[in-house]
């Protein structure tokens, strides 16, 4: 599994709620991809500023996909207009591991 953390922050953004126009629309959509096992957007309850993105991939193969979907790419330079900058991008490989042991 591919694990994506990304955040942006609309602390100097004119219009904060077309931000999160925009991010929900780009995360539903997303959530229709083939491979896309979770895709969601977050308001961080520390600095409500921030947007904490949190999606979770099949393989590489579909995170491939996803980067070059022309609605992503627009997604990202809408979202880089109206912030200023671009989303900060973590991309990871995880395997499922077991709860068994850990208590």
């Amino acid at each position: 599994m591919i694990i994506i953390i990304a955040s942006i922050s609309t602390a100097s953004a004119a219009s904060p709620d077309e931000i999160i126009a925009i991010c929900t629309e780009h995360s539903v959509r997303s959530r229709a991809e083939p491979g896309c096992i979770s895709h969601g957007i977050h308001v961080d309850c520390e600095d409500p500023s921030r947007l904490f993105f949190y999606e979770e991939w099949q393989d590489d193969a579909a995170v491939a996909v996803h980067f070059a979907v022309a609605e992503s790419r627009e997604f990202v330079k809408r979202l880089t207009a109206l912030v200023g900058e671009r989303p900060k991008i973590r991309i990871y490989r995880a395997d499922p591991a077991s709860m068994a042991g850990l208590s």
